[in-house]
């Protein structure tokens, strides 16, 4: 099973799946040795394909750094805190977790959209 290491020390994922805000991205950053790549692929896609059929769930997108990095990166949009948080605690999901390297360190953090005018449409 991974290492869970909060993006934001301040602000870890538990004390966010306390608020209630909607809607709301996931970005999930890991770090896993380069022999764990294809492990980690494997539980992060079984992972996926449940989650895609949880209530609440709109989408998600896997990105690995470039030029050998063994950095991905998440990104899952949910309708709300209280979808993602039903899905992160039910017990079936719970259990994939073991399914992740040993070497992987994930670091999930909850996110809105903001408004920027003339760049960015918030919520």
């Amino acid at each position: 099973m991974f290492q869970l290491r909060p993006l934001d020390a301040a602000v870890p994922i538990f004390q966010q799946l306390q608020e209630e805000q909607a809607p709301v991205i996931l970005v999930n950053i890991f770090q896993v040795a380069e022999a764990d790549i294809p492990a980690l692929l494997e539980a992060w896609t079984s992972d996926a394909n449940w989650m895609k059929q949880q209530p609440g769930y709109i989408s998600t997108q896997l990105h690995r750094g470039i030029a050998g990095s063994t950095v991905l990166m998440n990104y899952a949009v949910w309708e709300s805190v209280a979808h993602f948080r039903a899905a992160f605690d039910h017990p079936e999901f719970k259990a994939a977790l073991a399914q992740y390297p040993s070497s992987a360190v994930a670091s999930p953090h909850l996110f809105t959209r903001l408004t920027v005018p003339n760049l960015c449409v918030g919520p």
